[in-house]
């Protein structure tokens, strides 16, 4: 579970910077919320940063985001993924 709290606080300290709501997982909306977020974040473009990243750069980036999604969907099962299958 620590790759998904990782994840969530990384977020929140941008969530913070422009004053919105914190991600949370207590709620099934919350988790959800976090769910679409990582979909996001898996999708080709903002994984590799428009092709910035190097390759090994990304297979890090992935490996992070692919854990804290099945961390998230173990906690979970309900939650709705689109890139993460």
């Amino acid at each position: 579970m620590l790759s998904l709290l990782k994840y969530i606080e990384q977020k929140n300290r941008w969530k913070v910077m422009v004053k919105g709501q914190p991600h949370e997982i207590q709620t099934a909306k919350g988790r959800q919320e976090v769910a679409d977020c990582l979909d996001g974040d898996l999708s080709p473009e903002r994984l590799t940063c428009d092709g910035e990243l190097s390759r090994s750069q990304v297979n890090i980036r992935y490996k992070s985001l692919m854990t804290a999604a099945t961390q998230l969907q173990k906690l979970d099962p309900t939650v709705k993924f689109y890139e993460f299958a």
